[in-house]
């Protein structure tokens, strides 16, 4: 009898540590299945700029199934257009010790990079990762970075041949870039060879901030330019508004990214961002279920928009030939 007893009991206190392993397993589960990523976000503009951006990426988490607050928080930091402020902000999200840091363009993504080398980084876009060291290889990003991007050479490259088609008898075209971003520098000897093939001459005109705009569009005229081009830059989308006014104030047809023509320059051509943004959920949700950023091949942008500002061509006194018209994605009338 005592033996039976022995055993009911041993038997009863295994099933007891059992229970209690069992219990600790499904805490321990529960733990980790309702664990709240924290997303650290490094912008170079402001919220006003890039905010409808972060919503697309947001919607793109959304998408996913993730539930901002539940599953995810984001920790913002904006460098307002100074680039000089992005080391000192990336190195802020470093210390909240976020899961990963979300950013975009070459000055913010490099930031990011010298700030840490363990902390997973998703680029929701930004110019040529590969020339710009970002990143080893499209398919193996190699390091702590993934994301998308896309040839800045070819793009700008692309906004002459446009820019051409459209005023034919255009001679010379200055490039305004911002030379504190490194995609902006290894891009123009790409655009001057293209303006040496289409017959025309490419003249660089730098710029560093809003409060240079007006000396630069001066430099421009003095340079005897017909027309402008605009590099994708996020200081320069921050002020597209400006940069198209001053543009029409000088007489000058322009073309830069889609914003630049949908706030009054002449032509716009580039990548839809709202869409680039929500895809880099996409990066997040690998990475936040045990990818590393090294083995997932950065992606190129699908949707690239033209527009053309059919007010701003009145205004100039120019007319925009049909087959221009018929190819653009949006026309403003």
């Amino acid at each position: 009898m005592r033996a039976i007893q022995s055993r009911g009991f041993a038997a009863a206190m295994l099933l007891t540590a059992a229970g209690v392993l069992l219990a600790a397993t499904l805490a321990a589960h529960a733990q980790s299945s309702t664990k709240v990523h924290r997303i650290g976000f490094l912008g170079t503009t402001s919220p006003k700029t890039h905010g409808p951006f972060l919503n697309a990426f947001r919607e793109g988490m959304k998408e996913r199934g993730y539930v901002e607050g539940k599953d995810f928080v984001i920790e913002t930091r904006w460098a307002e257009s100074d680039y000089g402020r992005l080391p000192a902000l990336a190195a802020e999200l470093v210390q909240l010790k976020v899961d990963l840091i979300l950013t975009h363009g070459s000055p913010a993504s490099r930031a990011a990079k010298e700030t840490t080398s363990s902390i997973p980084i998703v680029v929701a876009i930004t110019g040529d990762a590969v020339a710009t060291g970002l990143v080893q290889g499209l398919a193996r990003p190699g390091g702590n970075v993934t994301g998308s991007t896309f040839f800045f050479p070819e793009l700008n490259a692309k906004r002459l041949e446009i820019l051409k088609e459209t005023l034919p008898g255009l001679k010379r075209v200055a490039v305004l870039l911002n030379d504190e971003n490194r995609s902006n520098v290894v891009t123009f000897d790409a655009m001057a060879n293209t303006g040496r093939t289409i017959g025309l001459e490419v003249v660089q005109v730098s710029t560093r901030s809003p409060e240079d705009f007006e000396r630069a569009f001066g430099q421009v005229k003095s340079s005897g330019a017909d027309a402008v081009a605009i590099y994708e830059d996020a200081l320069f989308v921050a002020q597209a508004g400006r940069l198209a006014a001053l543009a029409e104030r000088h007489r000058l047809p322009g073309i830069g990214f889609r914003e630049f023509a949908d706030l009054g320059g002449l032509l716009g051509f580039g990548v839809d961002f709202p869409d680039v943004w929500k895809r880099a959920a996409g990066f997040v949700d690998r990475i936040f279920k045990g990818a590393k950023p090294a083995d997932i091949p950065m992606q190129q942008p699908e949707k690239f928009d033209t527009v053309v500002n059919l007010r701003t061509a009145k205004a100039l006194q120019l007319t925009i030939p049909r087959r221009v018209l018929l190819r653009a994605d949006k026309v403003i009338e």
